[in-house]
């Protein structure tokens, strides 16, 4: 064997130092403490993954932890709207400074970084990864209990990069009652079990529509199949949650954190005693 130089890209041995898997996680800003990362996926959008997301922090914040959220649809954020949150984010010589909502909650997203939140972001996709990666890495977070990364549907660019670059420490996995959709969310999962991430379980939303009147439930977008995908893919079971237009409502009008009926209090109690 010939003296090692460094440079693997000359060698042809199979060294230690080239078999074994690189680390590409990226150092979070210096100020940045976060005990615990959550990813929110799914392989398919339109399901509510934003929702879901910005509900689930709003529940976290209610149990008086420290809450942010790291909105990575770069294409199409809508985490701050859904906070009532429309100025645009601040910086210093150490780093961004994310948005604090009324509740406490910290939010960085493009919309807090361009002109117009309407404006739209055409960038290929190794210009949308790093935006997401200088979310983690030049972002001031502060000391935070959660991390809640709001994911872009798919399984390309920027959740590769979320699950390289950050200490992703599980993912929730969003889905919807039709059977198609099950067959993409599992490509999500597939995805996060090869980047050796754990699934911590699965979300159903718009799983039934409940009368107001009667009370009586009707599966509008047929039966439920979320039982029959979480035991296929060996996964719990989080949360099925209605199809709630005062929710839609509350999401639209910046009212999130007040919004009483939080349908993923229950998750996220059940996910801080983890």
């Amino acid at each position: 064997m010939s003296e090692c130089t460094h440079d693997c890209s000359s060698c042809g041995e199979s060294c230690g130092e080239r078999t074994q898997p690189q680390d590409m996680r990226k150092p979070a800003n210096a100020q940045s403490h976060i005990k615990k990362v959550i990813a929110v996926v799914s392989g398919k959008g339109g399901v509510g993954k934003s929702a879901v997301t910005c509900t689930l922090a709003a529940a976290m914040a209610k149990l008086g932890r420290k809450v942010g959220v790291l909105d990575a649809d770069i294409t199409g954020p809508s985490v701050p709207r859904a906070f009532g949150i429309h100025q645009r984010a601040m910086g210093s010589e150490d780093g961004i400074l994310p948005a604090v909502t009324q509740g406490g909650v910290k939010l960085m997203s493009l919309n807090l970084l361009i002109d117009h939140e309407t404006d739209p972001v055409v960038w290929r996709g190794p210009v949308i990864a790093g935006a997401v990666e200088q979310f983690w890495t030049d972002v001031i977070w502060g000391e935070l209990d959660y991390l809640f990364v709001d994911m872009p549907p798919g399984t390309g660019d920027v959740p590769l990069t979320v699950f390289q670059s950050l200490p992703v420490d599980g993912v929730i996995v969003v889905t919807a009652p039709q059977a198609l959709v099950g067959m993409i969310v599992t490509k999500a999962v597939r995805m996060a079990e090869m980047m050796q991430v754990p699934v911590l379980g699965l979300v159903e939303n718009y799983s039934v529509y409940r009368c107001p009147d009667c009370g009586k439930e009707h599966p509008v977008f047929g039966q439920s199949t979320i039982d029959a995908l979480g035991a296929e893919l060996s996964l719990p079971v989080l949360a099925k949650l209605p199809i709630d237009p005062e929710l839609a409502r509350a999401v639209d009008e910046g009212r999130i954190e007040g919004y009483e009926a939080n349908p993923m209090a229950g998750v996220a109690e059940a996910l801080d005693q983890r």
